[in-house]
C-alpha cells in the first residue's frame, strides 16, 4: 500500500501505525481514532476523531461510525478501510463497535489496530505468530517509514497543539509593534479611501502582489507591510485576489501562517482563511481545519472560513470548494 503520490510504501501494521502521523501532520493523542481509506492499495483519505469516554453509552460510539460513513462514501471508489485507535485496552470495545458498524454499512475493513506507547495490537487477528497478544513493538521515530517520510519533506508534529502554534498570535513586544503599525495603517487607508473605493482596491492588489513577490524572493514583510496587507485583506476583492495568487505549496503555507500570527485580532479572519485554503490545497486538512476555526473564533459569521470548514467536515474533494468559491463571488452576501 502506498502513500498519496507514491512517496512511501506501507507493508505491515507497524508501517501503517508509523505512517499515521505523517498522513495527519501530527501524532494522535490517546482517545483518538483514525480512519484511513485506500483505493487499489493507495491511501486516498485519512482523518482523526475522538472516541467517547470509556463509560459512554453505546449510542455515542455508534454516532462516531455514523458520522464516518457519509464522509467515507464521498471518497468512492474505495476498496479498503483501516482503523487505528490510540490508548489502553479499555478502548477496544469502542474500536470493535466502530469497526463492526463500518463493515455493516458495506465497507471492507482491512485492519483494526490499537496503539499504546510503542506497541501495536491487531484486534482482527488472533494468530500469535504474527500478532502476539502482548502487541508488536515498533519505534515511531526510527522506523523506515519515518525516515522516508522525513526525507520526502513530510512533517509529523508532536500533537495538535504544535499545529496550532504555527499560527498562534505573537505577543509581547512583537504585538506592541504590530498594534502601532496597524494604527498607522488605518490612518493611511483612510487617506487612500478618500479617493474612492477603486483606489483602495488598487492599493490592495498592489499589496498582495508585492507581499507574495517579496516572500518568494526570500524577504520577510516588515510590521508596516503586514499591517497594511491585513487591513486591506478585509476587502473581499483583495482577499479573493490573494486566494487566486497564492500557490498550493509549503512556502505559501508558511507565509500565511506568519501573516496570521502577526495580524491584529480583528484582522485575523482573512489571513487565517487564506492559510486554511492554502493548507487544504496542499493536502493538510488538519492545519486547514484549525486555521478556519481560528478565523471563525474571531468572526463567527466569516462565510468563506465557514464554507471551507463545512467542505472539510464533509470530506468533499477540492473541486467542490473551488466551485463554491466561484459561486460565492457572484453573491456578495456570501463573502
Amino acid at each position: 500500500m502506498s502513500f498519496p503520490d507514491n512517496k512511501l510504501s506501507v507493508r505491515s501494521p507497524a508501517d501503517l501505525v508509523a505512517a499515521v502521523p505523517y498522513l495527519l501532520g501530527f501524532r494522535p493523542s490517546d482517545g483518538s481514532i483514525v480512519v484511513i481509506a485506500s483505493r487499489d492499495r493507495r491511501i486516498v483519505f485519512a482523518a482523526r476523531g475522538d472516541l467517547p469516554a470509556p463509560d459512554a453509552p453505546a449510542s455515542q460510539i455508534l454516532d462516531v461510525a455514523a458520522n464516518m460513513v457519509p464522509v467515507l462514501r464521498r471518497q468512492q471508489p474505495i476498496t479498503d478501510l483501516m482503523l487505528v485507535g490510540y490508548g489502553a485496552e479499555h478502548i477496544d470495545p469502542a474500536l470493535l463497535t466502530v469497526g463492526e458498524a463500518l463493515t455493516a454499512s458495506g465497507m471492507a475493513l482491512l485492519e483494526l489496530l490499537r496503539v499504546t506507547g510503542r506497541r501495536v495490537f491487531n484486534l482482527t487477528c488472533d494468530n500469535p505468530d504474527c500478532c502476539p497478544p502482548q502487541g508488536t513493538p515498533f519505534d515511531p521515530t526510527a522506523s523506515l517509514i519515518a525516515v522516508q517520510a522525513t526525507a520526502a519533506g513530510q512533517v509529523a508534529l508532536p500533537n495538535r497543539a504544535a499545529v496550532a502554534a504555527r499560527f498562534a498570535s505573537v505577543d509581547g513586544a512583537a504585538r506592541d509593534c504590530m498594534r502601532r503599525a496597524t494604527t498607522e495603517a488605518v490612518t493611511r487607508l483612510t487617506a487612500v479611501s478618500a479617493a474612492g473605493e477603486a483606489a483602495a482596491d488598487e492599493a490592495g492588489a498592489r499589496a498582495v502582489h508585492d507581499a507574495l513577490r517579496m516572500h518568494d524572493d526570500g524577504e520577510r514583510l516588515t510590521d508596516d507591510e503586514v499591517a497594511w496587507l491585513t487591513l486591506l485583506l478585509k476587502r473581499p476583492s483583495v482577499r479573493d485576489l490573494a486566494v487566486d495568487l497564492t500557490q498550493p505549496h509549503d512556502p505559501h503555507v508558511t507565509f500565511w501562517a506568519d501573516i496570521t500570527r502577526r495580524a491584529e485580532e480583528p484582522l485575523v479572519p482573512a489571513p487565517a482563511t487564506l492559510l486554511a485554503i492554502t493548507a487544504w490545497r496542499c493536502g493538510d486538512g488538519t492545519l486547514a481545519g484549525m486555521a478556519a476555526d481560528r478565523a471563525l473564533q474571531v468572526d463567527p459569521d466569516y462565510r468563506l472560513a465557514d464554507l471551507l470548514l463545512q467542505t472539510l467536515h464533509a470530506g468533499l474533494p477540492p473541486t467542490v470548494f473551488e466551485q463554491a468559491i466561484a459561486n460565492a463571488r457572484t453573491n456578495p452576501s456570501a463573502q
